[in-house]
């Protein structure tokens, strides 16, 4: 029986995401507003004045409760919502981020990579799965470099409590501490280079799609302007024929009153 990779999306994850998506908001809701309705349902259909006021007090009271109980159930839900997106990117990171998965790391993201994103792919799809494909490399780079920086300080912490250790030989358990952290070196050396062409190429995508959208752009109000330059001489020469036209008109109008006052 095959086995889903740990480090790839489930259906259940989707569902739970979805489900966590609206579930803060709902019971805040469900928390907060049955009961001043109800209550106020009562004051609406009360008999009496005192026992309108009480249903009303009610309303009022059950409302501000509900505001403090639903606000602590919203938090707490939030946050656990949080924890479990957290929990959900570092088991997708196990095995690399894949371009399908960089939308469950949209808060690793800059608010500038999400708005050329969002740019590209409404312009240029294909320039969008390409940074789209850079992003995700960018995000391994980026957590591969925290993790081995992580794991490099407490490979010193380790080498630090092992030299202060008197009475016995260390220097086999110093040797290997001190091979883990060249290793780790290496590893975030390595991964510092490929977050840095990778932020290369980011840029690259970038450029790429703004220089074809400005010589579409460039291209399209040169068309205007030459088909405005056409246009301009024929209106002026129309302009030209409507005066020459008026001076014929006035000529004649002159030529034709010159008898008829000298009689």
């Amino acid at each position: 029986m095959n086995q889903s990779s740990p480090g790839k999306i489930k259906h259940s994850d989707e569902r739970t995401a979805r489900v966590l998506a609206w579930t803060p908001w709902l019971s805040f809701i469900l928390v907060t507003l049955p009961l001043p309705v109800i209550f106020l349902l009562l004051f609406a259909a009360a008999a009496t004045t005192d026992s309108a006021a009480i249903f009303l007090l009610l309303s009022f009271v059950s409302l501000g409760a509900g505001l403090v109980v639903g606000a602590v159930l919203l938090i707490l839900l939030m946050l656990y919502r949080r924890r479990w997106q957290a929990r959900l990117r570092d088991r997708l990171a196990t095995d690399g981020i894949t371009a399908d998965e960089v939308p469950w790391f949209s808060i690793e993201l800059s608010s500038e990579e999400r708005a050329v994103w969002g740019d590209l792919k409404q312009k240029n799809p294909m320039l969008a799965d390409a940074y789209c494909e850079t992003l995700a490399a960018r995000l391994t780079a980026t957590r591969i470099v925290a993790r081995s920086r992580g794991a490099i300080l407490k490979v010193e912490r380790q080498i630090t409590r092992t030299r202060n250790l008197a009475g016995i030989d260390t220097s086999s358990l110093l040797n290997d501490l001190n091979s883990d952290r060249q290793r780790f070196d290496l590893i975030r050396s390595e991964a510092a280079v490929r977050l840095s062409e990778a932020k290369a190429r980011l840029q690259t995508i970038e450029a790429a799609a703004n220089r074809s959208l400005s010589e579409t752009e460039t291209e399209l109000m040169l068309r205007r302007l030459t088909a405005a330059q056409e246009q301009f001489p024929l209106a002026l020469e129309i302009l030209n024929l409507e005066q020459e036209a008026l001076g014929q008109t006035d000529t004649e109008r002159f030529l034709n009153s010159g008898p008829s006052d000298q009689k």
